[in-house]
C-alpha cells in the first residue's frame, strides 16, 4: 500500500474555477455523455433542446406561435418571436448560473429548466455563441467564445419583431468529429410539435406544426394499417395519453413530462403500463396476464408535473413525486385518469372493445403455445454458461443479479462480431469496464416471416436475447448501444443483413428507439515510416497518399480478424465511428423485410445488380481479387 502521508495538502491544492471552466470542466454534469450525434441523446442534442426549451415556454405563455431554426454545417440558429430577455439582463442570463426568469413566476412552474444553467452550458460548451434580444424597437447583441465575452454591444434601434435569437457552434474541442443527423434533429422537434397545438416550428424550409397532439404522434410513428383499431386518445388538465394495440411484437411507448422527452421513462411510465393492465382486467372482468395485455401495444404518455424531479440532469427519467403540493401521488393520478377515462371509452365504443378483447386473447394463446418451448431454451441459455461463452460481459454489468444503474447502462455497448478472430481482437481492445462482445457461430437463420417461436428454438437467437436481456421488452436492456461489428465483405454484409431482420422481426422498439448501430471500420491502412492513415473509403485513401507523398505502404482489410488489437483501440475507443439504424417515420418493416429478406423478386435482383455495377466500378484492377464473387454469392448477397 502506498504511502500518502507525506503528500502536501496546502492552500494552494484548493482552487476556485470560473463557471464556463467549470462546465468546460466536467460537461457530463450538465448535458449527460458527450458523442458525436450518431446517437439521439448525444450532447449536441441537448444544446439545442436548451435554448429551444426557453423557446418553448414564451409559446406556452401565449407569446409568438412560431419558432424558426436552421442548422447548417454545425452552425445553429434559433429565433422566436416572444417577448424577449429583458434587454438589461441580456448578457447575465447567457453566462451567469442560477440566473433567469423561472424561479418566481408561477406560469414557469410546469416547465422543465428550472435549474438556470441551460443556456448557459450551451455557451460554456460552444466555440461561438452569439445571444440577442429584440424588444419595444430597441436590441441588445452580445457575442462568447467558450462562454467568454469578447463581443458587447451597446443598445440600438431595430424594426425586428419582439424575440430572442441565438446562435451557436459545438465546441470541437469537446465534441469531437460531431454532426447533426437530420432524423434526430426533426424527431426532437415533432415532439415539441406533438406538445404544444399550434406551435409552428419551421426548420431548415420545412414547417412542422400538429393539431391532434400525441394523436398525430402515434400516427406519424407507427404504421396505422397494422394497427387493429383507431388511436384512443384522451386529455384532462394535465394529462394527455394516446393508445392502440398493432401487430408487432413487444411493447412501444414514448412518455413526455412539461414537453421533456423522458426516453428513460420512470413514474409516470410506470403507472401508464400499470393502469392500462388493470383498467382492461376491470372491463373485461377477467385476470389477464401482464404480458398479454402489453403484447404489440403502442402508447404515448404527456404530464405536466409542478417542479418535476428527475433522476439525471439530462432530465430521461422522472423520479417518484407528488402531482402537485395538495394532489395526489402521479402514479394514482395516472390510474385513476385511466380508470375514468379508457373505461368510459370502452363502454362507449363497443366495437373498439371487441377487438381489444380478441387481442388480449390471441395473444394469451400464443404465449401458452410456446410456454414450454421457452421453459426448455431459458434453460438450455442456462447451461451454455452464457456469461463465460458468448458473451465476454463488461465488469460495470458484472453485479450478482442486482438491476443495473441508469446511468451505468447509458454509457455501455454491445459488440455483436461474427467468428472467433474478430471477437478476440475486440475483445483484447475494448474497455472491458463499459464494452462487452457477444460472438456469434457462424450465420444467422433468416428468420423473415417466422413467428417468435424461433428465438426460442434458435440457439443463437435465444442467446443473444438473453445476453441483452429483452426476452419481454427492451425495458430491461442492459446496454445503450448494440452494435453489429461484421467484415465489410460480401459475408459479413449478409450477417448484418440477417441481423437486422432478427431485431427488426421481433424487437422493432430496439430499432426505433435509437439503440442499434452499425460498427465503421477502416478499409485501408496507409503508411510509411512516420505517419499511419487508417481510411474508411477510396477517397479517404486516396487523401492519405498525397499526404505521405505517394510513398505508401497501403493495405486492404479484408475482415475485422485482421485488425490487431493495438489498432482496434483507435477505432472503438474514442474515435469509434459507429452508423445509427434509423427507420423512416413512415417506413413499413413488413414492407422492407418483404423486400430485402423475402423471396428473391426479378425487382430485388435489378437492385442487386446495378448497385454491385457502382461498387465494381468504383475498385482499381489490384483490389478487384477482394470483390470475386461467384454468381451464387451474388444471388445470395
Amino acid at each position: 500500500m502506498s504511502d500518502n502521508s507525506q503528500v502536501l495538502y496546502t492552500e494552494d491544492n484548493i482552487k476556485s474555477l470560473d463557471w464556463q471552466e467549470h462546465i468546460r470542466l466536467r460537461p457530463g454534469m450538465y448535458i449527460g455523455k458527450l458523442g458525436d450525434g450518431s446517437s439521439q441523446d448525444d450532447g449536441i442534442y441537448v444544446l439545442l433542446k436548451e435554448v429551444i426549451d426557453n423557446s418553448i415556454d414564451e409559446f406556452v405563455m401565449g407569446n409568438g406561435k412560431n419558432i424558426d431554426i436552421k442548422i447548417e454545417q454545425g452552425r445553429v440558429f434559433i429565433r422566436d418571436y416572444g417577448r424577449g430577455i429583458p434587454l438589461g439582463k441580456v448578457i447575465d442570463c447567457v453566462s451567469k448560473i442560477n440566473t433567469g426568469g423561472k424561479y418566481d413566476s408561477k406560469a414557469f412552474k410546469k416547465s422543465v429548466g428550472l435549474n438556470g444553467v441551460g443556456t448557459k452550458a450551451v455557451n460554456a460548451l460552444s466555440s461561438y455563441f452569439k445571444v440577442q434580444s429584440f424588444r419595444d424597437g430597441e436590441t441588445k447583441m452580445a457575442e462568447f467564445t467558450a462562454g467568454v465575452i469578447t463581443v458587447d454591444t451597446k443598445l440600438a434601434k431595430t424594426t425586428e419583431p419582439n424575440g430572442t435569437m441565438i446562435e451557436f457552434i459545438a465546441d470541437e474541442n469537446i465534441f469531437k468529429h460531431y454532426k447533426y443527423r437530420p432524423e434526430y434533429v426533426e424527431n426532437q422537434l415533432w415532439n415539441y410539435a406533438y406538445l404544444n397545438a399550434g406551435l409552428k416550428l419551421n426548420y431548415n424550409g420545412k414547417t412542422l406544426v400538429s393539431k391532434n397532439g400525441l394523436r398525430d404522434l402515434l400516427e406519424r410513428k407507427t404504421d396505422v394499417e397494422n394497427l387493429l383499431y383507431p388511436i384512443i386518445h384522451l386529455q384532462a388538465e394535465d394529462i394527455e395519453i394516446a393508445i392502440s394495440h398493432g401487430t408487432q411484437y413487444g411493447e412501444e411507448y414514448y412518455s413526455f413530462v412539461n414537453g421533456q422527452n423522458t426516453t428513460q421513462g420512470g413514474t409516470h411510465l410506470a403507472a401508464f403500463r400499470e393502469a392500462i393492465v388493470k383498467t382492461l382486467r376491470d372491463f373485461y372482468k377477467k385476470d389477464f396476464d401482464t404480458r398479454d395485455v402489453q403484447t404489440s401495444i403502442v402508447g404515448a404518455i404527456s404530464l405536466k408535473v409542478e417542479e418535476p424531479i428527475f433522476e439525471s440532469q439530462t432530465k430521461t427519467k422522472l423520479g417518484s413525486q407528488n402531482m402537485g403540493p395538495e394532489t395526489a401521488t402521479i402514479r394514482s393520478f395516472v390510474m385513476d385518469f385511466m380508470k375514468t377515462h379508457l373505461d368510459n371509452f370502452l363502454h362507449k365504443n363497443k366495437e373498439i372493445a371487441d377487438t381489444i378483447l380478441r387481442k388480449l386473447q390471441q395473444s394469451e394463446r400464443e404465449r401458452k403455445e410456446i410456454a414450454d418451448i421457452k421453459k426448455i431454451a431459458n434453460q438450455r441459455a442456462k447451461k451454455a454458461n452464457i456469461h463465460n461463452k458468448k458473451l465476454r460481459d463488461c465488469r460495470a454489468h458484472l453485479t450478482d443479479g442486482k438491476k443495473i444503474d441508469d446511468e451505468i447502462k447509458l454509457g455501455s455497448t454491445i459488440f455483436i462480431t461474427e467468428g472467433d478472430s474478430a471477437s478476440g481482437s475486440i475483445t483484447k481492445a475494448r474497455d472491458v469496464q463499459t464494452q462487452a462482445v457477444f460472438s456469434l457461430r457462424g450465420k444467422p437463420l433468416n428468420c423473415y416471416g417466422m413467428t417468435k417461436k424461433v428465438v426460442y428454438q434458435n440457439e443463437e437467437f435465444n442467446l443473444l436475447q438473453h445476453a441483452l436481456d429483452i426476452e419481454d421488452g427492451i425495458e430491461n436492456l442492459r446496454y445503450n448501444r448494440v452494435v453489429i461489428a461484421t467484415d465489410a465483405d460480401v459475408d459479413g454484409m449478409h450477417i448484418r443483413l440477417l441481423l437486422l431482420t432478427f431485431f427488426l422481426q421481433f424487437f422493432p422498439d430496439l430499432v426505433k428507439h435509437g439503440h442499434l448501430y452499425i460498427l465503421d471500420t477502416p478499409l485501408f491502412r496507409v503508411r510509411d515510416k512516420q505517419k499511419t492513415f487508417y481510411c474508411y473509403s477510396e477517397t479517404e485513401k486516396q487523401e492519405a497518399i498525397l499526404k505521405l507523398k505517394g510513398k505508401a505502404e497501403i493495405t486492404r482489410f479484408k475482415g475485422l480478424g485482421e485488425i490487431s488489437p493495438n489498432e482496434f483501440e483507435d477505432f472503438i475507443g474514442d474515435n469509434i465511428r459507429l452508423e445509427p439504424v434509423i427507420l423512416g417515420e413512415k417506413t413499413k418493416i413488413e414492407d422492407l423485410l418483404g423486400y430485402y429478406m423475402g423471396k428473391n423478386t426479378p425487382e430485388r435482383q435489378v437492385f442487386i445488380i446495378d448497385n454491385l455495377k457502382v461498387e465494381l466500378d468504383q475498385i482499381k484492377p489490384d483490389e478487384e481479387e477482394v470483390m470475386d464473387l461467384s454468381e451464387a454469392e451474388i444471388t445470395e448477397a
